[in-house]
């Protein structure tokens, strides 16, 4: 039964990491790195991540600055960005690329906080899933008699304090994301 727990645990964490991921991908009217993290360049036939081929910086609050280490790499960079879902132009200057972050609209900043209850949301269907399927395993070991029936009940409430703890965590997340956007 501990292996059980500790695996569901396990589970949970990387629910909350996976959503921790997607929170940083989220563009939030300032400059951040990680908005980079999902674009693929096609470096000689290889689909390559942009911080693996340049120096990424931020040199004011609504600017990225990416320095390519091979200047002929340039123009591919700047399409793969261009193609890309961030939704920013990429300004080419023959050496670097800047992306200048607009400032966001009201409007954009509900869409975003929308979006962003929606992502912790689906974090939460997907930790009550594994809460699920974590009692289930609990029934069938009941089942088969390898745990008592006070085994079963507090595996059952260990399950649910884990549950509560990382839904609880995804709303602080959340939140947290909440104020970063809705901030001017």
């Amino acid at each position: 039964m501990q292996e059980l727990l500790k695996n569901t645990e396990e589970r949970m964490e990387k629910s909350i990491s996976a959503l921790e991921r997607e929170y940083k991908a989220v563009r939030a009217g300032r400059a951040n790195v990680s908005v980079l993290d999902r674009v693929t360049v096609d470096y000689y036939g290889v689909p390559t991540p942009i911080q693996q081929m340049a120096a990424v910086s931020v040199p004011e609050p609504r600017t990225l600055l990416i320095q390519p280490w091979d200047a002929t790499t340039l123009k591919s960079i700047e399409k793969a960005i261009l193609t890309s879902e961030i939704g920013i132009n990429p300004q080419n200057d023959g050496k670097v690329i800047r992306l200048n972050f607009p400032p966001l609209t009201e409007e954009r900043r509900k869409e975003i906080v929308k979006d962003v209850r929606k992502k912790a949301e689906d974090a939460k269907v997907a930790l009550r899933n594994q809460r699920r399927d974590a009692l289930d395993k609990l029934k069938s070991l009941k089942k088969d008699n390898k745990i008592t029936e006070d085994d079963e009940s507090n595996g059952e409430k260990k399950i649910q304090n884990l549950t509560d703890k990382f839904c609880k965590e995804a709303d602080e997340l959340s939140a947290l994301k909440e104020k970063e956007i809705m901030e001017i």
